[in-house]
């Protein structure tokens, strides 16, 4: 058996040829070098992991992760980070994101959204004045404070929030800040019973919970409200028209077609982007701390058209937070 790498790169290809054997070399070659961003359209019943464990078997690589979980009813964009693009992730999962939905005002359910069961309802009898819904929406743009629904995975005390719904027990959850960006009803009302309905969107930080925002502004309204749907159409710069499902990708990979794989450039999203001397470039290779004119908190700093380091600001200066090449 051989051993270090020459024998490394036999036993890749042995294994990749076997999975793939109609690719060539230079196919070969680039599943070996499998680095990117994967602009994935998760698909309603599907939970984030199972994506990512869905993946790994198209791919034939453990070396994902996702850039932002997806509760399993909501479809859209769900970026994948693969081989070195992995260290992008937790960037990937600050970047602002943006949602379509629709809010029902009538009723609210457990899970403050369609899934769940009735908790409360409160009829709606007379046509809603918009420009009151209006005003009422732009109140909650901003930062905000919301308390976490108990359908979610927020743990306390060591434990999921849901672990505890499931068993039928309510526990006190902190308030956590948000920011939201962007907000704005995106269809008149509807109406269709004691139901009035309307669509939305809203670009928001990373930790919120559209199901709550939709509840927090039926209670503003005066009504029992839940989310009754949501599409991610935006998140780390990807956009849903560009996405692939999990059955187009693994097409393109029986095909030997790796243009799915995005950059890992692509997850610095909205971070602003500075481009560094030669010197810079170097002393941000060693770790070393440089003088920049920004006022930003973060920064992607670049070499010429590469990714070289996530930047962080200490009083005047910025210091690599992550060195890429």
């Amino acid at each position: 058996m051989r051993r270090g790498k020459e024998g490394q790169e036999v036993l890749f290809h042995g294994i990749i040829k076997g999975r793939w054997p109609g690719w060539s070399h230079n196919q070969l070659e680039r599943a070996k070098q499998m680095d990117g961003i994967i602009n994935v359209k998760k698909e309603a019943g599907m939970t984030s992991h199972d994506v990512v464990f869905k993946l790994r078997k198209i791919l034939g690589t453990k070396k994902i992760g996702h850039g932002g979980t997806l509760d399993p009813d909501v479809v859209g964009v769900l970026p994948i980070a693969v081989g070195k693009a992995t260290r992008m992730v937790e960037f990937m999962q600050d970047e602002g994101k943006v949602y379509e939905g629709e809010i029902t005002l009538g009723f609210s359910t457990t899970t403050e959204d369609a899934s769940g069961e009735v908790v409360e309802r409160t009829p709606v009898e007379a046509p809603l004045d918009a420009a009151e819904v209006d005003r009422m929406i732009a109140q909650m743009v901003g930062e905000i404070e919301q308390v976490p629904p108990m359908y979610s995975a927020v743990k306390v005390n060591g434990r999921k929030l849901y672990e505890y719904a499931r068993a039928g027990q309510e526990v006190e959850r902190p308030e956590r800040q948000v920011t939201i960006y962007q907000f704005e009803r995106t269809s008149p009302i509807s109406y269709e019973g004691e139901l009035a309905r309307f669509t939305f969107r809203v670009k928001c930080s990373k930790g919120t919970y559209i199901r709550t925002l939709s509840v927090d502004l039926g209670e503003k309204l005066g009504y029992a409200a839940h989310m009754s749907q949501l599409t991610r159409t935006s998140a780390a710069g990807l956009q849903l028209e560009d996405a692939l499902t999990l059955e187009e990708i693994a097409e393109k990979v029986e095909a030997g077609q790796l243009d799915f794989l995005h950059p890992l450039e692509i997850g610095t999203g909205d971070l602003v982007k500075v481009f560094l001397t030669q010197e810079e470039a170097t002393e941000v290779r060693f770790g070393r701390f440089i003088e920049l004119d920004q006022t930003e908190q973060e920064l992607a700093a670049f070499e010429g058209d590469t990714l070289l380091a996530i930047l962080e600001k200490r009083d005047n200066l910025y210091k690599p937070r992550k060195v890429f090449s």
